[in-house]
């Protein structure tokens, strides 16, 4: 015990040094490993790759600095690189990357421009096409540039990107194909071309019968989180050429034995197919039969999993055995796709009429715009044009209210068929809006009325974004080609004639018949402007005559009426060029307007400094 104690006190007097070890920071590790991810991706093109490396190394928290870091390598390289970054940030929004992620890796972008000028020369115009790319891609809102404005120092050059990314390339014509096409597209494809492939290599394998080369197509396409699609349409084919069914099953599962196709890949194209059945029927008769005879099949050879046919434990599908609401969703698609051939309004509302079921009026909604989702741009400006006219005829707000909150409901399986498919409903919301068959505070509603965590919350603070953004009316209307098929230019044309003929002595009625052949309801602010401004023009109050007439009939509604003044008054200092009195004139209108009940007493005459003269309505006149 003493020789231990003598050891001890040996040891205690020796001189000693501290050892220090290193703590690592998650967060250095993060963007070591997103570095190698980087470079790996511009060296391979591997978009599946690159998302399933950040999906696994996990830290979500940081992935703002992914879009950063990622940016900043592709400023410095060949456009292919920047045409390679931009794609692959849209491959991964949402679902790798949040909305609210990329959204700030591109504001530490922004509040770094001044650093990344002094490597990369022209810096500020690459950095302000990134961001005009990101908004055309729709994984960043229009309303951020105004958001970030705000925040950026006015000597900044994160300012300067931002009104470079405005004036050049955002506000140019036919804007959204130039910033596409800027750094060539080569690696940039569409969903639709993703499906045409698809259907292309499957007609050539019931053709040829080479699975090998119907595999290796499959993999070239590189798009293993789309591969549901292609179970799907291979399953659809093999009910239109029943002599194919044989081949088609033995591809799936030679591709589901490779390891191509997931098991989960494989169940959801079966599920989607399975909810889709309903509407495949009025085209193949024997689908369901058909259908239930494939999956025993496909689950005794082992390429998919026996828990597909497990009842999910959701009371949903008990609706769907009611009878009557099956009968109507079938007429529905037939009356659907009757109006999408014939564009004939009447008679789609006279056959909703027919079906006499007004409570089943949300699930039309939601089958009209399901269905015109996935077709091409003209099918969907006829659905905004329809509701619109439904909401005049027989739907009512609470109806439309309704039919949106279940679209959003569903809108991650909607997502399954239609890969955008929460920007296409942010659309359709937004035109809802913008046509007066909603107004703001219903999104509010819709979105109150959503389940905790719903996906559809996120498509509903977008289309508030869209509605929300500068020139929003004209922008919405234009997103699928407009009203009835004119261009904007020809609308405004037309209403310019109308207005001079009803002044150089027209009747009120034929005007106001004028307006309602013009079929744009949602564009009625435009009357309301240029009526206002012939009037002080030609000091002649038979304009105002005329508003009133359209405001009594409900022509023009009062956020139609409304949107007219507003777009008057901020283009006040304009108009004063050309009439002196402007101000004066406008102000005399504003309160003629609330009078009459056109606008709300809260309007506010910001910006009008013009004093109230005593002069009495006819001395406008």
């Amino acid at each position: 015990m003493q020789s231990y104690l003598f050891y001890l006190l040996d040891f205690l007097q020796e001189p000693y040094h501290l050892i220090g070890t290193t703590v690592s920071d998650p967060f250095d590790e993060y963007k070591k490993v997103v570095v190698s991810i980087i470079e790996e991706y511009f060296s391979t093109g591997g978009v599946e790759l690159a998302a399933s490396d950040l999906r696994d190394l996990g830290s979500s928290e940081y992935h703002h600095y992914f879009v950063k870091r990622l940016v900043s390598m592709a400023m410095d390289r060949h456009d292919k690189e920047k045409e390679m970054a931009s794609v692959l940030l849209s491959a991964l929004y949402a679902d790798v990357i949040s909305s609210a992620q990329i959204s700030q890796g591109f504001v530490m972008l922004l509040e770094s421009a001044d650093d990344l000028a002094l490597d990369i020369l022209d810096a500020v115009d690459i950095l302000a096409l990134f961001i005009a790319r990101a908004v055309v891609d729709d994984i960043l809102p229009p309303a951020f540039l105004t958001r970030a404005k705000k925040t950026l120092p006015e000597t900044s050059k994160g300012l300067q990107v931002i009104q470079t990314a405005e004036k050049s390339y955002l506000s140019a014509p036919h804007h959204a194909e130039f910033v596409e096409r800027r750094w060539g597209g080569s690696t940039h494809v569409t969903v639709e071309e993703v499906k045409k492939k698809m259907a292309d290599l499957l007609r050539e394998y019931v053709e040829s019968g080479d699975a090998a080369e119907a595999c290796r197509c499959i993999r070239e396409l590189g798009v293993s989180f789309f591969h549901h699609e292609v179970v799907k349409r291979a399953l659809v084919l093999a009910m239109e050429i029943q002599a194919a069914e044989v081949h088609i099953l033995e591809l799936l599962k030679e591709a589901a034995e490779e390891g191509l196709i997931s098991s989960s890949q494989m169940a959801k194209g079966f599920g989607r197919l399975a909810e889709s059945l309903d509407d495949l029927s009025l085209d193949i008769p024997s689908a369901k039969a058909l259908f239930q005879s494939m999956v025993p099949k496909a689950i005794s050879e082992g390429w998919l999993d026996p828990s597909f046919l497990k009842p999910s434990g959701e009371g949903g599908k008990l609706e769907d055995d009611d009878k009557r609401l099956r009968d109507f969703k079938e007429e529905a698609v037939t009356i659907i796709h009757e109006y999408f051939l014939s564009d004939d309004i009447p008679e789609l509302i006279r056959s909703l009429e027919d079906l006499a079921a007004p409570e089943f009026n949300p699930i039309f909604l939601k089958k009209l715009i399901t269905l015109a989702m996935d077709r091409k741009n003209r099918e969907k400006e006829m659905a905004s044009v329809l509701l619109s006219s439904l909401h005049t005829e027989i739907f009512s707000t609470e109806d439309m209210v309704n039919g949106f909150v279940m679209l959003l409901e569903s809108a991650e399986d909607t997502a399954l068929d239609i890969l955008d498919a929460s920007n296409e409903l942010a659309f359709f919301l937004a035109r809802a809006v913008i046509d007066d068959v909603l107004v703001p505070l219903n999104l509010d509603e819709i979105s109150s009325k959503l389940p905790p965590n719903c996906s559809g919350s996120e498509t509903v603070h977008m289309a508030r974004s869209l509605v929300a953004a500068r020139h929003a009316g004209e922008r919405i209307l234009r997103c699928w080609g407009g009203g009835t098929g004119w261009a904007v230019e020809d609308a405004k044309d037309k209403i310019t004639k109308l207005l001079e003929e009803y002044e150089s002595g027209g009747v009120v009625s034929e005007a106001c018949q004028c307006i309602r052949d013009l079929g744009m309801p949602f564009f009625n602010h435009e009357v309301v402007k240029k009526a206002l401004v012939m009037a002080m023009e030609k000091k002649n109050d038979r304009m105002l005559d005329l508003l009133q007439e359209c405001f009594g009939e409900g022509l023009i509604t009062i956020n139609q009426m409304t949107k007219g003044f507003v777009r008057i008054r901020d283009g006040l200092d304009d108009l004063a060029l050309d009439i002196p009195n402007a101000g004066e004139k406008f102000r005399f209108y504003v309160e003629h307007a609330k009078r009459n009940g056109w606008l709300l007493p809260s309007f506010a005459l910001s910006g009008v400094d013009a004093t109230p003269s005593p002069s009495s309505p006819s001395t406008l006149g």
